[in-house]
């Protein structure tokens, strides 16, 4: 993993992803961050902490991409929990505890996973009933 410099934008994203218990979008970085920065330099952070294995991305339901802190990474670098996305409020959790499961032919070599599980998460739901 290459490390890149630090940067008050860097800190500033990842102090933002570290404080959310959601995946983030651009869009939302981009509203919530604290300082002066453009859309491109949070496009280019984000790509970064991407390869640093900082971060990884996720792509809800709706196609729209979010970013999320890497809790459980090791080494090397494995993202195989499942991504929730609620279809009301649209957030992107990562659920960490579930581990997936699949059986796949011998023949085939896994290199990257991604599970998406839709519905309406536990706030949506509460709300509804």
């Amino acid at each position: 993993m290459k490390q890149t410099r630090n940067t008050i934008a860097k800190s500033k994203i990842i102090s933002m992803l570290q404080a959310s218990e959601v995946a983030l979008s651009h869009s939302e970085i981009e509203a919530a961050i604290d300082i002066e920065v453009n859309r491109v330099t949070i496009y280019r952070i984000l790509e970064r902490l991407i390869e640093e294995g900082t971060i990884h991305k996720v792509v809800n339901t709706d196609g729209a991409m979010k970013f999320a802190l890497c809790h459980n990474c090791s080494v090397t670098h494995h993202h195989n929990h499942i991504h929730f996305s609620c279809v009301e409020c649209k957030e992107v959790t990562c659920l960490e505890d579930v581990v997936p499961s699949f059986k796949l032919s011998k023949q085939y070599e896994v290199i990257d996973v991604n599970f998406m599980l839709s519905g309406r998460c536990p706030d949506c739901t509460a709300k509804a009933n």
